[in-house]
C-alpha cells in the first residue's frame, strides 16, 4: 500500500469521482459492495438466459443497464460541473433507450 494525493470532485456515497495523479481524466470509484451488486445483476441476466426465460432476462438486463447508466450520468454531470471535457462522446445515450416502467404503486 502507498498513499498519494487524489483530486476528489464528488464524494457522494457510492458515487465518488476522483482523479489519480498522472491521469488526464477523473475516474468513478465503485465500492466493493456496489461492485458486487453489479456482478450479481449480470449473473441474474445469465441465469435467466440459461433457463431460457428471455422476458425475465430482459428485465434483469434493464436493471443492470439502469445501474450502469445512472453511474455514467452522475460521472458526466460531475465532470461538466468542473469544466472537464468528457473522455467519451458527449451525446452518448443508452441504445436502445432505457425501459420506462409504470409505477404500479402510484395508483
Amino acid at each position: 500500500m502507498y498513499q498519494a494525493d487524489v483530486e476528489i470532485y464528488a464524494d457522494t456515497s457510492n458515487y465518488a469521482v476522483m482523479r489519480h495523479p498522472g491521469r488526464n481524466f477523473p475516474g468513478a470509484l465503485i465500492q466493493g459492495d456496489s461492485l458486487s451488486i453489479l456482478c450479481k445483476s449480470a449473473d441474474a441476466v445469465r441465469r435467466e438466459l440459461d433457463r431460457g426465460d428471455l422476458e425475465e432476462a430482459l428485465g434483469e438486463l434493464e436493471d443492470l443497464r439502469e445501474l450502469l447508466w445512472g453511474r455514467l450520468e452522475h460521472y458526466r454531470a460531475v465532470l461538466e460541473d468542473h469544466q472537464f471535457q468528457l473522455p467519451f462522446n458527449a451525446g452518448l445515450e443508452p441504445d436502445p433507450p432505457l425501459e420506462e416502467y409504470e409505477d404500479d404503486d402510484a395508483e
